[in-house]
């Protein structure tokens, strides 16, 4: 059944109405400039202290402490009691006199099960290296510091995206060591937003908090708190469907807390970007047990070619129920709603060789760089609804339990155009389209969560049971219209819906469905094991039951192909801290593995495919955190990949081979007041032994992306002074030649290097943030792609104004 269309000029004008009252209604609230008391606590030898309880006494003001320890409150001038508590400590007191729009910083605090000592308070200068985070919940899927945890992965904190405007996944990722964009999101049912490259890999961001929360087309940042790119196969704690052999992608989403606050945000730009946002938090009773926090968020974006746009509505709410000093209950959504025509993507014919074409390079073609290709109508409707719910239980001291559910839905209904590159400077403009397809993931998480001694030997542990079920409805359908020169002027408007609607009422459409069911049910433990108090171990293992129902044929109404298979995942990890807390070196053991159907020459059932990493480095955070790295060497063998027999065409042989190996290298610094960089490389070597087609043996694979690439941003804020608040921001990315063709038979065909710059200006205070940027400074024409050539946006603004409340 079709799904309702969205009337987007109405939802415009409803969000701009809706933000409006909330605007008025919280300027007429505010009657006074509020103040900032800003805090930091931390467990007696033993780290940042997390969800402890910060209150002023007799107010309705109020939060708890994040995972490194901070805290923040935003309150009217005043006299105030602050109270800093925890189960299982005394609570401490301490007065506070914050003046009218003062930030006042107060010196560290410790809890501890014997310690009542009052902390005197002072007002100091903050020191904050504001693009690190010291501690991950969801990487090793237990709370765990970036230097007792083996495994590489990168943090892009939301202070970061806020600096540099960011609005969507894909701007943010840019700051990732080793992340490569590849492909845009097609918005096509299922297909979960943009591809990346991570070492050697494609990957895509397929996760939040730590399960399945797949989105179709392009993810919004308007719910993030933070992105981690965790790197390497990951399969051992989630699994290999929404992961890959490069790594994954984890989105943390924003939570409720306790006072009522929030920002209403609107930015303009060129090629027809608007945009307002609304985030707006608020305690639904007076004990303040029940909490509630909407994100959302409307946005058009243009195309800076002559015909495309992107519009849609991002909505997400949730719902904190805080039933005792135990137990938690949460609850909350994502939805995406959007319509787009699909962004300008030229494939290469199947065995058309590079000479045929006559070009070498995507630079040396004659495109039109801002020429779309066709004309008005060519739209494709899709969403994205996801509903996520947690149970989390303190059993003990030591034992926490978590229940976890979530429930995704895509859809995806119209066209998607595309092209293919032709010889004598043609193009064929063809499409493929997608009719009310459906993918609905479901995954069910239980883990137990243990912080224990054996004798004086400290384990943390967790151990978990996963049910993942995906239920693909989709259908696709596709033709070719015509083929076009791209010398001189032309008029390709005629390929447009009016005309690709008569072409498809000829029946020649090529249709194909990707209709099946699958279950996978899954057990893993991991257990992080302290030796010394500098020497850690841990070692992890899943077990993977995967059940193929088998593929749908609608033509037929047969179903065929079931099979069902185990997999094993293993994984292991050293850490050995010759100066404790601040030097970290570091070696793991990572697997990651793909289900795979058919039979060998032998009439056996094909095993699964296995990727074994082999990775060590350093991992340092220095001068009180203002210097954070982690530098990497990694070594990834693919083994088990499925070539077809050359005996039997209907059997399959397993024994192709992928190689890639790489160093890795990131820096977080905040060398003084007010300065912050973050800025990384990576170089990646893959190569393809025993496969299939032996014209690409010993070569590099065409979906590896570019073998060098960087990413730099250093940003400056003024801290004192008339102007505090101001900051600048510049950066950019680079990224070697790309080879999306690379075979001994048809020749070599590459995207050139290119340098990316950005830069930023803003003006943040307690009230307002005031902020202006531009991408793509140099206006460079660049292209990315794996097996294809995508161009890429020019030269584009946008100015923000957000108001706080």
């Amino acid at each position: 059944m079709a799904q309702p269309q969205l009337n987007f000029h109405k939802l415009f004008s409803l969000s701009i109405f809706a933000i409006i009252l909330f605007f008025n209604s919280a300027a007429i609230a505010q009657q006074s400039t509020k103040g900032i008391i800003k805090g930091h606590v931390v467990i007696q030898n033993d780290g940042p202290a997390e969800n402890v309880s910060v209150t002023l006494k007799g107010t309705k003001y109020g939060t708890v402490t994040n995972e490194d320890g901070d805290f923040t409150l935003r309150v009217p001038q005043g006299k105030y009691t602050l109270i800093i508590s925890q189960v299982g400590s005394k609570s401490q007191e301490t007065s506070v006199d914050l003046a009218n729009g003062q930030t006042l910083t107060l010196p560290q605090f410790t809890v501890s099960k014997a310690s009542n000592n009052l902390q005197e308070v002072s007002i100091s200068g903050s020191k904050v290296n504001k693009f690190k985070t010291k501690k991950s919940v969801d990487v090793a899927k237990m709370p765990l510091n970036n230097l007792e945890n083996a495994q590489v992965y990168t943090t892009i904190t939301n202070q970061l995206i806020q600096e540099q405007q960011i609005f969507s996944v894909d701007d943010a990722i840019r700051n990732a060591p080793g992340i490569q964009k590849m492909w845009e999101a097609t918005g096509r049912g299922g297909d979960g937003g943009s591809y990346y490259n991570s070492r050697g890999f494609i990957v895509q961001s397929k996760l939040r908090n730590g399960i399945a929360g797949n989105v179709t087309s392009t993810i919004d940042a308007v719910n993030l708190e933070r992105i981690e790119v965790i790197k390497g196969p990951s399969a051992t704690l989630f699994g290999s469907t929404l992961t890959s052999y490069g790594g994954l992608i984890n989105r943390v989403t924003k939570t409720p807390y306790d006072s009522f606050g929030g920002e209403v945000s609107f930015a303009d730009g060129n090629y027809d970007f608007h945009r307002v946002a609304l985030d707006i938090n608020t305690p639904l009773d007076v004990q303040k047990k029940v909490l509630f926090r909407l994100n959302t968020a409307f946005n058009n974006d243009g195309s800076f070619q002559n015909n495309g746009f992107n519009r849609y509505w991002a909505i997400a709410p949730s719902l904190l129920y805080k039933v005792n000093d135990r137990l938690t209950i949460s609850a909350d959504a994502e939805l995406s709603y959007g319509k787009n025509i699909g962004k300008s993507i030229f494939f290469m014919p199947y065995n058309q060789t590079v000479a045929a074409l006559g070009y070498t390079s995507a630079d040396q073609l004659k495109l039109d760089y801002k020429q779309s290709y066709h004309g008005d109508g060519l739209t494709q409707t899709s969403n994205s609804t996801s509903f996520f719910g947690q149970v989390k239980y303190k059993i003990s001291d030591q034992w926490t339990t978590n229940t976890n559910i979530s429930a995704t839905h895509s859809f995806s209904n119209g066209f998607n155009p595309y092209f293919y590159l032709l010889p004598k400077d043609s193009i064929s403009r063809e499409d493929q389209s997608t009719k009310n397809s459906t993918d609905d993931m479901i995954e069910i998480q239980q883990n137990f969560n243990g912080d224990f001694k054996i004798g004086k030997f400290r384990n943390r542990f967790v151990g978990g049971l996963d049910f993942f079920r995906e239920n693909s409805n989709q259908h696709f359908f596709s033709t070719a219209f015509d083929r076009a020169s791209v010398l001189g002027s032309h008029d390709y408007s005629n390929f447009n819906q009016m005309n690709m609607d008569a072409v498809y009422a000829k029946g020649t459409a090529f249709v194909y469905p990707s209709v099946y069911k699958t279950n996978t049910y899954s057990a893993y433990v991991s257990d992080v094991f302290n030796i010394t108090d500098q020497l850690i171990a841990s070692a992890a293992i899943r077990v993977d039951r995967f059940d193929n129902k088998g593929n749908y044929n609608p033509a037929t109404n047969t179903t065929s192909g079931g099979f069902k298979q185990t997999a094993f995942s293993p994984k292991f990890g050293l850490i050995y801290q010759p100066v404790k807390d601040h030097v970290a070196l570091f070696a793991n053991y990572q697997n990651g593995f793909t289900n795979k159907n058919g039979l060998s020459e032998n009439n056996k059932p094909l095993k699964p495919e296995q990727a074994n990493q082999i990775e060590g480095g350093v991992k340092i955070d220095l001068f009180d955190g203002k210097l954070s790295s982690t530098l990497s060497y990694y070594d990834i063998k693919v083994k088990d990949i499925v070539r077809q027999s050359t005996i039997n065409q209907a059997l399959s042989v397993q024994d192709g081979t992928q190689l890639s190996k790489g160093f890795e290298a990131e820096v977080i610094a905040n060398p003084v007041t007010g300065l912050n960089i973050i800025a990384g490389f990576s170089y990646n070597d893959s190569k393809l032994e025993k496969t299939a087609d032996l014209t690409v043996e010993g070569l590099r694979p065409t979906t590896a992306g570019s073998p060098y690439t960087a990413n730099f941003w250093a940003s400056y804020r003024i801290s004192k002074g008339l102007v505090k608040g101001l900051g600048f921001g510049f950066g950019g990315n680079y990224a070697s030649d790309n080879k999306i063709i690379n075979s001994k038979t048809l020749g070599v065909f590459s995207l050139p290097a290119y340098t990316v710059l950005n830069a930023s200006v803003f003006y943040d205070t307690n009230q307002y943030r005031v902020g202006f940027k531009m991408d793509n400074l140099t206006n460079e024409k660049y292209w990315i792609g794996y097996t294809t050539v995508n161009p890429q946006k020019l030269r584009s603004y946008a100015l923000t104004f957000a108001y706080k409340f």
